[in-house]
């Protein structure tokens, strides 16, 4: 009964979030250059990449639209792998003389003491490193001998500074589920505080490697680990954002299944294009920086992510969970659309 009052409240505040859209973290796309090859890579992303790295003063423009932004906007700098910039710590700069915050997601292959102290002193507040396994399994995923030992100096270096916000992700995949103990202890042992799981979405180069995507039974595995880790409250774990978990929910997160892609989270991606997560299908752009005014597209489009009443076809268009899930997170909405790539409820329920 409790969960059911929790619930309804939940939804009152969902509907409002929605309507009201306050943008509070802004992924830019600064690089699509990756110094990896990862097996599952969603972006596609290489040395070499296909774009070049957009102008530091393109983006700011775009960032200057946003007038009177909240407290709590955070810039997220993203790839490709962002320390493949040389000007990553004048991006930094840029953005805290504009009063507001930035933070960064990285492989940690080229975060070093040096580029630790550097981006600090830029201003960055958070830091968000990749961890996928232990030492073969995470070197196999991210398909470089040398992953693993940088990564882990990465966490060391990061772990230490105390107004860094921190934490660690990792992608669960078929190689890597039965470490999860393992990863768990190397990182309480490393001091990090913080640990989101996620699996893996079938898009990019994981459309067509069976071993990036979880069995029914590994699913429902990864969700009693998260719910027995949590309780044990030795790390703030959680799942990801990427689907609705049915009778896990609030078990293996803190509150229920809020995709935000549109209503909280927008992105810049490399080619100016106006997005909400950059994981998303990129036909749901919503405009060009080249050509449009940032903050009024935030204001006055980005509909198909504010009413997603066109995600009840397929398989949700019947299902009992629809209001709780409303089609599951949007990058799951890939190719034709006609149906979402994965449920994570229906593994649950099957397993």
């Amino acid at each position: 009964m409790l969960k059911q009052i929790k619930k309804r409240f939940f939804q009152q505040i969902k509907k409002s979030e929605t309507k009201q859209h306050e943008l509070n973290y802004l992924f830019w796309e600064c690089t699509t250059r990756c110094n990896l090859n990862c097996l599952h890579c969603g972006s596609d992303c290489s040395k070499d990449s296909a774009f070049k790295d957009m102008p530091l003063n393109d983006f700011l423009k775009a960032l200057d639209t946003i007038k009177n932004p909240s407290p709590n906007f955070t810039v997220v700098l993203t790839g490709g792998e962002p320390l493949m910039r040389k000007d990553i710590e004048q991006c930094g700069r840029e953005i805290r003389q504009r009063g507001m915050k930035w933070s960064m997601v990285s492989n940690g292959h080229f975060y070093t003491p040096e580029k630790h102290n550097a981006l600090l002193n830029a201003g960055m507040g958070a830091l968000t490193i990749s961890l996928d396994g232990m030492e073969q399994s995470h070197n196999w995923l991210r398909n470089n001998a040398a992953s693993f030992s940088k990564v882990e100096n990465a966490i060391s270096l990061a772990s230490t500074a105390k107004r860094l916000n921190f934490d660690v992700v990792t992608c669960v995949n078929r190689r890597n589920i039965s470490e999860l103990q393992s990863i768990f202890e190397f990182l309480i042992e490393k001091g990090v505080k913080s640990w989101r799981l996620f699996t893996i979405i079938p898009i990019g180069r994981a459309a067509t490697n069976p071993e990036m995507l979880l069995t029914d039974e590994e699913f429902k595995q990864l969700m009693d680990f998260i719910s027995i880790k949590k309780k044990e409250n030795k790390i703030a774990l959680s799942f990801s954002c990427e689907g609705y978990v049915g009778e896990y929910e609030t078990k293996v997160r803190d509150s229920f299944f809020f995709c935000r892609a549109g209503i909280n989270i927008g992105s810049i991606l490399i080619d100016g294009s106006i997005m909400a997560c950059p994981n998303i299908d990129r036909s749901f752009s919503q405009g060009n920086i080249y050509q449009d005014n940032f903050f009024e597209i935030w204001q006055t489009k980005y509909q198909v992510f504010r009413d997603r009443c066109w995600t009840k076809i397929g398989e949700c268009a019947n299902c009992k969970d629809y209001k709780d899930c409303q089609g599951n997170g949007f990058h799951n909405w890939h190719g034709t659309k006609e149906n979402v790539l994965v449920c994570h409820n229906k593994k649950i329920e099957n397993a």
